[in-house]
């Protein structure tokens, strides 16, 4: 079957992208830095060991703060490298639609983090060898981590694509992201719920990723936290194309 043009569109420009990440430093830093910091948490900080039980709760808790900071990292050359470097001009010339060019740079991140989280694995195995691990329960804790890390690089690439600088871009996303986090932090909905009433504060504290990652990690991810996953994924896209098709004269 003959493949649509968007979708040979967007798979090429995986294709270049992702090869783009194998053939510098920024995926391997990013690869390298995520696991020894994740390590570092969950061991020296969620004492993993000292708990004396065979589950990944320790290792889990820590995956939205560490997203939080390293993915809009991965993130933010999407777009502001192409516009720095001059090749943001040629690859608007292409006769692609907006959204295979931002679904391509996208998929291509996401593949990095998800290649981040497939090297944890060895982590799991070792819990299984210490004990009778519930591994429904990590393995669907895996799965919302993936989609988790989805949203914040979703997030990373609007912002990337509204401004040419990598930095600016950067810091833009962690702010987002971080926003978008710490509505879920009770500290946080007690303080809101002063102002606006505890009803709305917790209404609020609903669209946090941290509320929806928190049931994920003790093996329930419900179809609403799905759902809340990927329409944030589509939002912040459909940012991204909406921004790069200014770009582009629309």
């Amino acid at each position: 079957m003959k493949k649509r043009p968007g979708v040979s569109s967007m798979l090429a420009v995986y294709r270049r992208e992702l090869l783009s990440y194998l053939t510098t430093p920024t995926a391997y830093v990013f690869v390298a830095v995520f696991l020894f910091a994740i390590g570092l948490f969950t061991f020296q900080v969620g004492g993993l060991f000292e708990a004396r039980r065979a589950e990944l709760m320790a290792f889990f808790a820590f995956h939205p703060w560490i997203f939080m900071v390293f993915l809009p990292a991965v993130a933010m050359r999407l777009w502001a490298e192409e516009s720095r470097s001059g090749a943001l001009e040629l690859l608007m010339t292409l006769p692609a639609p907006t959204w295979a060019l931002v679904l391509g740079k996208f998929l291509a991140a996401w593949t990095v983090a998800g290649a981040a989280l497939v090297l944890t694995f060895p982590l799991w195995v070792t819990i299984n060898i210490l004990g009778a691990a519930d591994n429904a329960a990590i393995f669907t804790a895996y799965i919302a981590s993936f989609l988790m890390a989805g949203a914040y690089l979703a997030i990373g690439s609007a912002m990337s694509a509204l401004t040419p600088a990598q930095v600016v871009a950067f810091v833009l996303a962690v702010i987002v992201a971080f926003l978008l986090t710490a509505l879920g932090l009770p500290m946080v909905m007690d303080f809101f719920s002063g102002f606006v009433g505890g009803g709305v504060a917790e209404a609020m504290g609903r669209f946090s990723l941290l509320h929806h990652f928190d049931a994920a990690q003790r093996g329930v991810l419900e179809f609403r936290s799905i759902f809340y996953f990927v329409s944030l994924i589509g939002l912040f896209l459909g940012f991204t194309a909406l921004a790069v098709d200014a770009r582009r004269g629309g």
